[in-house]
């Protein structure tokens, strides 16, 4: 699917980007992957880490940000696919700066859109997160609005060859932001307690490499609209600390703002255009542009009022299993 196609992927150089890159190499032949983000420095260490692959040659870096409309469509000159996967993700700086997020996720967002449209793109996958389900926090509502711009880009596709589609999932295992640095650089400063906010919380697991599956999952099947959410193990916080540190104190400091005790994938009011599949569940879009005829075969509609949260999830770790996971788990 992706043989001697040219790629580009906005925020290329975090944790998404890095493990896309070395997929896409090691299991496609590639025209090119343009790797667009805005830091030099990143792009330097990104460049050599792929200095010695034998498809480096493969690789461009391009400086540039989502917020710039003009260096956006010179970027996407004769790309095939574009991921999107640029955000300001931090909820507190977010908070604190609400419009350089609605430059970078909304704007941006549009700028994606309106290049794609008229660059000749073929297909636009566009990274979401749980925090863009039923939003608390201005990072959340941000990316809500962007989700809402993708799909709705599919009705201003006319009769060009391009769809838009959504990717969902929540904190990736071990990436930057993610509670397990958090932990781990406790322990490595000596630290004995392992804070939890709420003992009651809970979130999914995910791995890089699932985030990279479902991607490519949504690049080869989508028809333009469509949410693609994995179908994974939840586990409970108090359970992670046990298992990074067993035996441990684990005092309760009360859950921060913008901070939901469970992530949500799929809200009640989204379930009557939910669909489960074997290993995913996609949202429809509901619009009357929607055909229904693009519902993808070999899936069953979930019952009216289904949720899939973490907290009431079916599939559980158990704190064996946590460790066994984060033996696999690398900081991002």
């Amino acid at each position: 699917m992706l043989d001697d196609k040219s790629i580009l992927v906005t925020g290329g150089t975090g944790s998404f980007g890095h493990q896309f890159v070395d997929y896409v190499l090691n299991h496609y032949d590639p025209k090119k992957i343009i790797i667009y983000s805005r830091d030099e420095y990143k792009q330097f260490v990104m460049q050599n880490e792929f200095r010695e692959h034998p498809k480096a040659d493969r690789l461009r870096f391009f400086i540039g940000d989502v917020r710039d409309r003009d260096r956006l469509y010179r970027a996407f000159e004769g790309v095939d696919y574009v991921v999107h996967a640029a955000a300001l993700k931090q909820v507190p700086a977010c908070e604190y700066n609400p419009m350089e997020a609605v430059k970078t996720n909304i704007n941006g967002a549009m700028n994606i859109v309106d290049a794609a449209l008229d660059c000749g793109v073929k297909r636009v996958v566009a990274l979401s997160t749980d925090k863009a389900v039923n939003p608390i926090n201005l990072y959340g509502g941000t990316k809500l609005v962007s989700d809402k711009l993708f799909i709705a880009a599919n009705a201003y596709a006319g009769q060009r060859d391009v769809c838009f589609s959504i990717v969902r999932y929540g904190n990736v295992a071990g990436s930057r932001g993610s509670v397990i640095p958090f932990f781990r650089n406790i322990i490595k400063n000596g630290g004995t307690e392992l804070p939890i906010t709420d003992y009651r919380m809970t979130r999914f697991w995910i791995s890089l490499d699932e985030g990279v599956n479902l991607v490519i999952k949504a690049l080869n099947e989508a028809k333009g609209g469509e949410t693609f959410i994995s179908k994974i193990p939840s586990f409970k916080i108090t359970d992670l600390a046990q298992a990074i540190l067993p035996g441990c104190n684990m005092p309760e400091v009360g859950i921060r703002e913008g901070e939901k005790l469970h992530e949500i994938m799929v809200t009640r009011e989204d379930s009557m255009l939910t669909y489960e599949y074997e290993e995913h569940f996609i949202v429809y879009p509901h619009f009357d542009w929607w055909n229904p005829d693009k519902i993808q075969a070999g899936g069953k509609q979930v019952e009216q009022g289904f949720e899939y949260s973490s907290g009431s999830n079916k599939d559980w770790l158990s704190v064996g299993q946590i460790q066994e996971l984060l033996q696999t788990v690398e900081e991002h």
